[in-house]
């Protein structure tokens, strides 16, 4: 099991990173995944939600998935259960993602190493507004 980054590795994520595909970004406010991203966008960066199950969120277009996504996507943030993780690590891979981020309480070692082998930066079981909030100061 491969650590994190270091705190100077993230903060320079979260500095050069400018568009973050949240997958399963959910339109109810009350979950994590809607504070997180609502967060982030009121912190600057382009949200694009991805939810098959919803037409947009936050006032962006959401995507069924990340190969639909019609821009470069610099951080995928997931917000899925850690056995959905390798299918949302191999469409990040395919796209030229940068990073792939697993929320807090979010791990799946096999899709760490895939993206990692694939030359993505993978930080696993933090959330990003906690970090952000944490090292941008």
């Amino acid at each position: 099991m491969e650590d994190n980054p270091d705190n100077a590795s993230i903060k320079r994520i979260l500095k050069d990173s400018r568009v973050i595909a949240v997958v399963g970004l959910s339109a109810d406010s009350w979950k994590d995944s809607h504070k997180v991203a609502a967060y982030l966008k009121s912190h600057g960066y382009r949200i694009i939600p991805v939810n098959p199950s919803v037409e947009e969120v936050l006032g962006e277009k959401s995507y069924p998935d990340l190969k639909s996504i019609p821009e470069k996507v610099d951080v995928v943030d997931v917000f899925r259960r850690p056995e959905h993780v390798p299918e949302i690590a191999d469409d990040a891979i395919a796209i030229n993602a940068k990073v792939l981020w697993m929320q807090a309480g979010i791990r799946n070692e096999e899709a760490a190493k895939r993206a990692r082998q694939a030359g993505l930066t993978v930080i696993q079981d933090e959330c990003m507004m906690a970090q952000h909030s944490r090292v941008m100061k």
